[in-house]
């Protein structure tokens, strides 16, 4: 007897509303012909980079990518597939990282503004940098302390763009990474971006679980701080046990305990 077939299995759809595009066209509409939604991961975590996305629209894109939310709403495989429809989607795109060492040595601010700045000079290799970024949050930590205003200044345009001469414009915008469709794919090719590289250096640094915790402060890695000290990927100027001693975390040089 021929067993029936099961019926396929459903996967359940991604949480929460989709993002829309109406502040993207908002800012169309305003005199911005190219408008990139930014958004940042890592800048809580205790090891490994702060990393900045960046995806800049066609002008008069219309229609999101389906299944699109941000990254904190869908499961890894889900962002991984969403990749190259946001890149197919975007009129370019591009990721940016600032190192533990520049964190310490600039402080978060500033290393998140390389970050972004990175992520701008990438995509305009694919493409052209935005006019206008579409920041998620309600601090501008991309403009360089006293930038000009909207709309005020051109961009340079090229594929030799690099990291400190855009002066274009920001504009912030609270939980834009939920309800703006151009910082949503920003923060997917963040994510994913990021979590490979911390799955790479947890290869060489597994008792610290970076696979898993993405180098956040999980009780496994406060733990294993407190038994093997630091690596070259911690941020160094943090607090990174629960109860340092006066003389700090030690500190692992070359790779060996």
């Amino acid at each position: 007897m021929v067993p029936e077939p099961r019926p396929a299995r459903r996967t359940a759809p991604p949480r929460g509303r989709a993002p829309g595009l109406g502040a993207e066209r908002s800012l169309q509409e305003a005199g911005a012909r190219l408008v990139g939604g930014m958004d940042e991961v890592g800048r809580g975590a205790l090891a490994g980079p702060v990393t900045a996305g960046l995806v800049v629209l066609r002008p008069g894109t219309r229609r999101g990518v389906p299944g699109l939310r941000d990254s904190k709403l869908l499961t890894p495989a889900r962002r991984e597939a969403l990749v190259p429809r946001i890149l197919e989607w975007c009129a370019s795109g591009g990721v940016g990282h600032a190192s533990p060492q520049e964190i310490d040595g600039l402080g978060l601010t500033a290393a998140l503004r390389l970050a972004g700045r990175r992520a701008i000079a990438a995509a305009a290799q694919r493409g052209a940098p935005p006019d206008v970024v579409l920041l998620d949050g309600g601090h501008d930590w991309l403009s360089e302390p006293g930038a000009g205003t909207l709309f005020g200044d051109p961009v340079p345009v090229g594929g030799e763009l690099e990291a400190h001469e855009w002066v274009g414009t920001v504009v912030t915008r609270v939980r834009a990474d939920m309800t703006c469709a151009s910082v949503a794919a920003a923060s997917v090719l963040a994510k994913v971006e990021r979590d490979r590289i911390m799955g790479e250096l947890s290869a060489g640094w597994p008792q610290y679980g970076w696979d898993s915790n993405k180098g956040y402060g999980a009780v496994r890695h406060r733990r294993a701080l407190e038994e093997h000290g630091t690596t070259p990927h911690h941020r160094l100027s943090w607090r990174l046990t629960q109860a340092p001693t006066a003389a700090g975390p030690r500190t692992i040089g070359d790779g060996t305990t």
